[in-house]
């Protein structure tokens, strides 16, 4: 089962299932196999739920009442990411310390619509610590690495989804965005990650932080898995998958021709890389062989302003994480239980975020106009995923000196040093992942496309956006460029090409 288990995506696995070619327990526990053979190397599954997978499986295959047995998906074995979703009776860390041992007691409503779907969850993957930065190296844990190149970050924070599936663990992991935490990893790891519309999430009684920059979807082999993906946490569970009218559906439609806005700014980062700048070159290039207009534009955005209001509403939800973290976990936050970055950033959230957010706001209803604006003349936007290909493992960490200056100010918490300090630590992460906050600020939808590999066979994705709600289009762009330059079956080499 094996090397037949790698040559299908999601849906085909479902496929597989439904026409009873194999069962959900041989799918499982080819995954399972790939997992336990896998991971010693790039420690991306941090949680086994193996035991009650397989009990899953076994119920499908017999007489065909479970749950799993019904959904467009049946059988398919999947990993949720430990961070923001909650699984009914797993432990969900965030990477931290402080949340090892929390339990949630129900089920997010992402997890709900995909165990609606069949999908067959058998654990859970590497975050960093509440998701703050855009590499999985969380302490609790230790680094997860990427199959490409063990040397170097599958990103985050959605590493550990990434590095599974690059590996070829599962075809499709969930995964989350708040400031690229789809894009990035699928960037580093040669897959596709799209970030939805944040108006394509499932109704929570929760409420989102402020800002809501955060939604969730899945990394992928296949464009047509997120597509399903998509519909399953957007769309009406009595709607047939891939009708009229859906996402599954829009992935089998012709793309028509589109305005390409081709934007070379490098956003939050200092400058882009000869590798990114090639990636870019090349995927417009390919764009305009598809009989697409492509046009360089500026986009005239003050991303100084726009970077501290990120980086202001960054703050005030790891206030919620760490200071108010009783609010979740039931225990009062203590300092030795939360990395130190993490620490300090929570501080600078709970000093400067109440006389801060108002800006930070309106700041975030400025820029979602401009840019709207600016996608009126345009049907989708070509710009970089990240500034550079992965770095190291290790690369972004902070140093002895910023780690003390961190601890100094949670000591004196003076205004213009916790503004300095945050400019500062954030310089060393956004010079190499600052090209994706923007819409997560807006709310477009924006996918990673893994169109091009460096000349040391590391993946350099290219990043496409579209207007609020447009996520169609996107997909079909997306399955246009998998067919016009297909990926599925480039494998890393932790990974053998399937014989």
């Amino acid at each position: 089962m094996q090397s037949d288990y790698l040559a299908h995506d999601a849906v085909g696995l479902a496929e597989l299932v439904r026409t009873r070619e194999v069962g959900a327990r041989e799918l499982v526990d080819a995954a399972i196999a790939r997992a336990e053979a896998a991971n010693p190397a790039i420690n991306a599954i941090v949680l086994k739920d193996y035991e009650a997978a397989r009990r899953r499986a076994l119920r499908d295959d017999g007489d065909g009442t479970d749950a799993l047995a019904h959904g467009p998906l049946a059988g398919v074995p999947f990993l949720m990411k430990d961070l923001g979703a909650p699984v009914a009776g797993l432990p969900m860390t965030m990477g931290s310390r402080h949340y090892r041992h929390f339990v949630p007691m129900a089920d997010a409503p992402v997890v709900t619509r995909f165990r609606l779907a069949g999908l067959n969850l058998f654990g859970k993957t590497s975050t960093p610590e509440l998701g703050q930065m855009p590499c999985t190296e969380p302490e609790l844990f230790g680094p997860c690495r990427n199959p490409w190149n063990l040397d170097h970050t599958p990103g985050g924070s959605s590493g550990g989804a990434a590095a599974a599936i690059a590996a070829g663990i599962v075809p499709f992991a969930h995964a989350s965005d708040g400031g690229g935490s789809i894009r990035i990893p699928a960037s580093c790891c040669g897959l596709f990650g799209l970030k939805p519309s944040r108006s394509r999430q499932p109704p929570s009684n929760v409420a989102p932080p402020p800002g809501a920059l955060g939604v969730d979807l899945a990394l992928s082999r296949s464009v047509r898995d997120s597509a399903l993906a998509l519909d399953l946490i957007a769309g009406d569970p009595a709607v047939p998958p891939g009708a009229p009218g859906t996402f599954a559906a829009a992935v089998r439609e012709p793309c028509r021709p589109l305005r390409v806005a081709f934007a070379t700014d490098p956003m939050f980062a200092v400058s882009l890389s000869a590798d990114v700048k090639a990636a870019l070159d090349d995927a417009g290039k390919l764009a305009e062989s598809l009989g697409h207009h492509v046009e360089p534009v500026s986009l005239g955005i003050d991303f100084a302003a726009v970077r501290e209001a990120f980086l202001m509403l960054w703050s005030v939800v790891a206030e919620q994480y760490v200071l108010n973290a009783a609010d979740l976990s039931g225990r009062a936050p203590r300092r030795r239980d939360f990395e130190t970055a993490t620490w300090a950033l929570a501080h600078i959230g709970r000093k400067l975020g109440e006389r801060g957010l108002p800006a930070a706001l309106e700041t975030q209803r400025r820029i979602t106009v401009q840019l709207a604006s600016l996608m009126t003349r345009y049907d989708v936007m070509l710009c970089a995923t990240l500034a550079s290909a992965p770095v190291r493992i290790g690369e972004l960490r902070p140093s002895a000196t910023e780690r003390l200056r961190m601890q100094a100010v949670t000591t004196v918490p003076m205004e213009t040093l916790m503004r300095r300090l945050l400019t500062e630590a954030s310089n060393k992460a956004f010079a190499w992942a600052g090209c994706t906050e923007l819409f997560n600020l807006t709310g477009q939808p924006a996918m990673s496309v893994p169109l091009y590999w460096n000349a040391r066979g590391l993946p350099v994705g290219v990043q496409f956006a579209a207007r609020e709600g447009d996520d169609a289009t996107l997909l079909r762009l997306a399955a246009q460029l998998e067919a016009a330059r297909p990926w599925f079956d480039r494998r890393p080499p932790l990974l053998p090409a399937r014989r």
